[in-house]
């Protein structure tokens, strides 16, 4: 760039270049020349959450007669319009409208004091256009005006906590989509009666539809620890300033900027009780981000099983098919693979290496403020964008087109020795376990196997010395569905007569 293409602003620390045509200002220049790490950028949420403090601040302030009116370049503006102002400029950032000024690095100086000047220097510098001024003139001054009764130590906190929540309802969306999805199938595949599986070895029956619904009960269990998680959130420790004690700030505009948010986001938010504890513990950010790894580990179980229950087909289980939605090889022809569980895996293994991150800062806070809280906020609203995202497109591109393989999965039960269980109450473990090896050695059908020994006599009954009839066997393993319903399969087999 060419010096024309450049302004001159003065902080504390003295002059430094700015892009002439930045919302940002020096401040921000100096985060973005001190932090060239990674590449990335805040993500929304961050952007949205912190810009809607600035937007309450502006009217609270406002509102407990803080703003004066004032002159520049003699030019004067009423406290009204400063604020106004204020408010009409983070709206424009909290509608995304100026994104591409969002330009430190997440790992940046302790705190957030970067993105929270970040912030401010965007607001004031488009509040100052809308009142008629240039960007560097700041009719509206950032650290004054835009930050007003607060500090980056209760700035950062409150933000981290509105932005999980203002992506909170699309979350459990996500989720309760693939719910209800995995239930549908459920239903769907209720009558296809499988081997069941521990230990990757053959057990007792299932069906199908009994697998899926254990799924979307997992996911629903996992819907309810992430909202219980986040109504910790809810409790807001704006109005603490530096170190909790609220200097600088109106004894009133704690309760007043926690009202307002509340009214501005359409959701409960709470006081805090000890504005100290609210400055210094990140507990709460850690609750949540333990509550989406714990719903990462039910995915990538549930992924690993869409793998194993399609994988072949022909040399694997192959009881589903999942759909086809992209060639599987460069060099295989024809080969297909599951790709949306796959997806699902490394997507869920980024949440949980986040949700380590987030840990590892929080514990990291020390006497009266966390300085990690950047790459907590950072990791805190990745862990949700890939959430979100993951689970959507396995919910749309794989769970909702799986089909089950009815004729395979009921080969695989017919060669299944492991039914002889439901013969326990008749013949007992021992006369059972022998049949199974039997069974295994001669590949042969364990209700053959046993009809066979009945009908010659060799079968005893488990607690007597009485022969087990045909019929008792046929009872027990005819109907092979009944297996999946519990119970003494039979009724009144294995009694006397």
């Amino acid at each position: 760039m060419s010096n024309n293409e450049f302004r001159k602003e003065k902080d504390s620390l003295g002059e430094l270049q700015v892009p002439a045509s930045a919302l940002y200002g020096v401040q921000t220049q100096r985060a973005v020349d001190n932090f060239p790490i990674s590449g990335l950028r805040p993500w929304r949420a961050f952007i949205w959450s912190v810009a809607a403090v600035k937007r309450a601040a502006a009217l609270v302030n406002f509102e407990l007669g803080l703003f004066n009116d004032r002159e520049v370049d003699g030019k004067k503006f009423t406290a009204q319009q400063l604020s106004n102002a204020i408010v009409q400029a983070a709206t424009e950032v909290m509608d995304g409208k100026w994104d591409t000024q969002f330009v430190v690095d997440p790992f940046q100086a302790g705190a957030g004091t970067s993105h929270n000047m970040n912030t401010n220097e965007v607001i004031a510098n488009r509040a100052t256009q809308i009142l008629g001024g240039e960007i560097g003139k700041y009719y509206v001054h950032p650290n004054d005006h835009v930050n007003m009764a607060q500090s980056t130590n209760d700035v950062i906190p409150t933000s981290i906590r509105v932005g999980a929540l203002w992506r909170l309802e699309e979350l459990l969306a996500s989720l309760k989509n693939l719910q209800a999805a995995l239930e549908a199938k459920a239903v769907e595949f209720d009558g296809v009666v499988k081997s069941g599986r521990t230990h990757l070895q053959d057990a007792v029956p299932v069906r199908l539809g009994q697998e899926f619904g254990a799924y979307a009960k997992a996911v629903e269990r996992d819907i309810e620890r992430v909202r219980r998680s986040a109504d910790g959130l809810r409790r807001l420790g704006i109005g603490g300033t530096a170190v909790g004690s609220g200097l600088n700030a109106h004894p009133e505009y704690h309760s007043r900027m926690v009202m307002t948010l509340s009214e501005m986001m359409g959701v409960e938010l709470q006081t805090s009780d000890n504005l100290f504890e609210s400055m210094q513990s990140m507990a709460d950010a850690a609750d949540f981000s333990a509550s989406l790894r714990t719903l990462a580990l039910t995915l990538i179980r549930i992924a690993n099983d869409f793998r194993l229950l399609s994988s072949g087909p022909s040399t694997g289980l192959d009881e589903i098919r999942l759909p086809a939605v992209q060639p599987g090889s460069s060099i295989m022809p024809g080969k297909v693979n599951p790709v949306l569980a796959e997806m699902l895996d490394q997507a869920m293994f980024h949440v949980i290496g986040c949700d380590t991150t987030v840990a590892m800062a929080v514990q990291a806070g020390q006497l009266e403020l966390n300085v990690m809280m950047p790459i907590i906020a950072h990791n805190l609203f990745e862990m949700m964008q890939v959430m979100i995202g993951s689970v959507d497109a396995f919910t749309e591109r794989a769970v909702k087109g799986v089909k089950a393989n009815t004729e395979k999965a009921e080969g695989w039960l017919s060669k299944n020795a492991i039914i002889v269980t439901a013969l326990n109450p008749v013949i007992g473990y021992s006369q059972g376990a022998a049949l199974v090896k039997e069974a295994v050695a001669n590949n042969a059908s364990i209700k053959e196997l046993a009809m066979e020994r009945a009908n010659s006599g060799a079968l005893k009954h488990r607690d007597e010395d009485r022969p087990v009839k045909p019929e008792e066997i046929e009872a027990a393993l005819s109907d092979l569905r009944k297996l999946t319903d519990g119970g003494i399969v039979g009724g009144g087999v294995g009694g006397g007569g």
